[in-house]
């Protein structure tokens, strides 16, 4: 599945999880569509890392070697961020 699709699958549920604990949906709609963006541990989240893996030469192990870093960063990020600029 594309980003876009499992983001699309993701927002009922973030919704419906907001409306069960009584809090405001938009954290939860930011989370998903962060988490939604940030694909980088395969090459097939994305459209551009289905190019360079291909065209590059890469095989799986390497977008798994950079992306897991970068999605660890991403999440920590967005652990921070969400409930500073998006309050519940």
């Amino acid at each position: 599945m594309s980003n876009a699709t499992v983001a699309v699958l993701f927002t009922p549920v973030a919704v419906s999880m907001a409306e069960a604990l009584h809090v405001s949906p938009r954290p939860f709609l930011v989370a998903v569509m962060i988490a939604g963006s940030a694909a980088f541990a395969t090459p097939f989240g994305y459209q551009t890392n289905v190019l360079v893996y291909q065209m590059g030469g890469y095989n799986f192990l390497d977008f798994v070697k950079v992306g897991l870093p970068l999605n660890l960063i991403t999440w920590t990020a967005a652990i921070v961020a969400i409930p500073i600029f998006f309050p519940f």
